[in-house]
């Protein structure tokens, strides 16, 4: 169980948000960057927020925005953002959030693939603040495991 490629362009970090809607848009900002998916995927991942709440903020520092596939991912794909001043999502007891996942997923199949790995390395309870203290992608990619090149 591998995660997707992680390119330099679907990394961001210690951006700026003042708030959690604007946070989930760097995130889809990357994916898009990175030719994972369409504009309007940042859209549904918001709209998940708006519908669901803040469940996405799945340890204390982290969320892992997403939405279910659809025509507007156009391949498996995974966002690192980190914020420079962290940004409460709403969760009761994860919050502020400085390191956000954004991942696009095309099959139901593939999205739990793709969380149990992203579970096992954030079971490791060192690797949030290395992601949030991650100065280069390189840094990112060696936390996560992650290689940097997209799939051709």
């Amino acid at each position: 169980m591998t995660l997707p490629p992680l390119p330099d362009s679907a990394i961001a970090l210690s951006q700026d948000a003042s708030n959690w809607r604007e946070a989930i848009r760097l995130a889809g900002a990357a994916l898009v960057e990175s030719g994972v998916a369409e504009p309007g995927y940042t859209d549904r991942m918001i709209e998940v927020v708006e519908e669901f709440g803040a469940y996405i903020v799945i340890a204390p520092g982290l969320a892992l925005a997403h939405a279910r596939p659809g025509a507007d991912v156009r391949r498996e794909g995974l966002a690192v953002v980190t914020l420079a001043t962290p940004v409460a999502f709403g969760h009761p007891h994860n919050d502020p959030v400085s390191v956000i996942l954004g991942l696009a997923v095309t099959t139901p199949e593939s999205h739990v693939t793709s969380v149990a790995a992203l579970a096992n390395v954030f079971n490791d309870a060192s690797a949030i603040p290395a992601v949030a203290a991650a100065t280069t992608p390189d840094a990112v990619r060696a936390v996560l495991g992650a290689t940097g090149e997209a799939a051709a």
